[in-house]
């Protein structure tokens, strides 16, 4: 069984429904479930948003030095002000803005990485999987090698885009927007769905923690048994959220008998397998 366990991580003053519920910073909460996996031996892919490195660096310190973490960029301010990313997706088709506006906020991404790590990252993923025409060929400009934006359950592992890097989707079911935790209670999802009438490749449903566990883990046998390489996303803050990460030691039992990668080594992976 391979899998690469991702996240994202946001800055404080982004101001997400999450951390208002929160009785500790989305990055601190971060840190612990970071020594967690380092403890039993798990890799993950955190993508950081630039405006967290910059303001928060001191909290991210020891994440980002953990061997067990691999960065990738998530954005410089997380499309805000949503003021000026509505008329984008008006004026030119896509939330991400024009091309120049993605390809400037991926440089501040790179560079807010670099200055503090000394790390280029190479793997990326837009906030809230926003996705434009002409994201691939952007990100490809900026040295960006794959973009892991979406959820497409029948993927089996790391896709060439012509635009000119690897598109690696989610195909196990996402976290956030399947949980019933913060201020996703009964209620607000059900006017969130009457809005909106959100679903993805599994489904509109929003889950008890457990029960979404019970998928969770499911989902990464069935991708083992047909050969594909599951790629997950948890965002530690949403796990905290629900139970204090009590389901996630489910998972994490999964997740410490199997091999996980780094994003970036699942493009290593598929290339070896091409060469043979």
């Amino acid at each position: 069984m391979k899998i690469c366990l991702t996240g994202d991580l946001h800055h404080a003053s982004l101001r997400t429904g999450n951390q208002a519920h929160a009785d500790r910073s989305e990055i601190d909460i971060a840190a612990d479930y970071t020594r967690t996996l380092a403890r039993a031996g798990v890799k993950v892919t955190y993508f950081v948003s630039g405006r967290a490195m910059e303001e928060e660096w001191p909290s991210l310190q020891s994440i980002c030095a953990n061997p067990n973490v691999e960065l990738g960029g998530h954005n410089y301010s997380c499309f805000t002000p949503p003021l000026a990313h509505r008329i984008y997706k008006k004026v030119v088709g896509s939330y991400n803005g024009p091309a120049f506006v993605q390809r400037r906020d991926c440089l501040r991404t790179i560079d807010a990485i670099e200055k503090r790590t000394g790390r280029r990252i190479r793997a990326f993923r837009n906030h809230m999987y926003m996705h434009g025409p002409g994201t691939e060929a952007v990100l490809a400009s900026c040295g960006i090698e794959v973009c892991s934006d979406g959820v497409r359950a029948a993927s089996r592992g790391p896709e060439w885009h012509e635009g000119g890097l690897f598109n690696l989707p989610l195909n196990v079911i996402p976290d956030h927007e399947h949980l019933y935790h913060a201020e996703r209670t009964r209620e607000w999802v059900d006017a969130w769905q009457r809005r909106y009438r959100f679903s993805d490749d599994f489904g509109s449903l929003s889950y008890e923690v457990e029960e979404w566990t019970d998928l969770v883990i499911s989902q990464l046998h069935a991708n083992a048994e047909r050969g594909a390489l599951s790629t997950m996303i948890i965002h530690p803050i949403t796990l905290y959220l629900c139970d204090r990460f009590r389901a996630f030691e489910r998972i994490l039992d999964v997740l410490s008998r199997a091999e996980t990668l780094f994003v970036s080594e699942a493009l290593a992976a598929l290339a070896t397998r091409r060469a043979a």
